[in-house]
């Protein structure tokens, strides 16, 4: 437990490493403003997990904070308790500090990517490829086991439970018609890269998702939607997922 002081304004921030981009800043300055709420949103980039306890001790009067690569996973051991869905998923996007100075760990990354999702439903086959392994990859498989998907994961080093992307043939991408990116590949300034796909075996009946949101149409989608994939972005999800971390603060 860590021990913070108390105010009538409360301050919020995000975890990551290199955030300068990061969405969360604006979303929630922004809905303050609009609100008319003094509170204040923070972007602590921090170049390790060992300093996340620093910025509670230093920070007064903050009451929750959103978590981003690489430390979905990595900061679970610095808290104090897990919701039962972040303790299920194993990573943690959003972090309440109680006014004991308790932390506890959600994980809303389920929320927003299940609703943005179903929209696009049904597809032909529920079955999906999720790229990468990563906190956001756990967050997107507990949702796909909610929708009653059967899924695998794609990595660079094949695994138990994990399909290496030189494996990937056209069967392979003709099977799984749902190919989630939850990797950082193709997120600005690094707009080229993109996971290596046969692109050529996609058609019509297949749907990409992309967690990235800046690009807006990052170089994954739009290799998909030149074979007639359908594509969407994360934006969706990380307003939803936003939207139920301010639920949990203030709750």
């Amino acid at each position: 437990m860590i021990t913070t002081k108390k105010s009538t304004v409360s301050k919020f921030g995000l975890i990551g490493k290199d955030i300068d981009y990061s969405f969360s800043k604006k979303f929630f300055s922004e809905k303050f403003e609009k609100e008319n709420l003094q509170h204040t949103y923070e972007n602590f980039d921090i170049s390790y997990i060992k300093k996340f306890p620093d910025i509670i001790n230093t920070t007064p009067d903050i009451k929750g904070l959103n978590v981003t690569i690489p430390y979905k996973e990595k900061v679970i051991p610095f808290l104090d308790n897990l919701d039962l869905d972040a303790e299920k998923i194993g990573a943690v996007n959003t972090i309440k500090i109680s006014g004991n100075g308790k932390l506890t760990g959600y994980n809303t990354d389920h929320l927003g990517f299940q609703k943005s999702l179903e929209k696009f439903l049904p597809l032909q086959k529920k079955t999906a490829l999720i790229l990468g392994t990563g906190g956001a990859s756990k967050a997107v498989a507990y949702a796909l086991q909610n929708l009653s998907f059967d899924f695998k994961f794609v990595s660079r080093k094949k695994g138990t439970h994990t399909l290496n992307y030189s494996s990937l043939d056209k069967l392979a991408i003709e099977n799984n018609l749902l190919i989630i990116n939850t990797t950082p590949l193709g997120t600005y300034p690094n707009i080229a890269d993109c996971p290596p796909l046969p692109y050529q075996f996609l058609t019509e009946n297949h749907l990409l998702f992309d967690l990235i949101y800046n690009p807006a149409e990052s170089e994954f989608l739009k290799r998909g939607k030149y074979h007639g994939a359908q594509t969407t972005n994360g934006l969706k999800m990380l307003v939803l997922q936003a939207e139920a971390s301010w639920a949990i603060w203030n709750s």
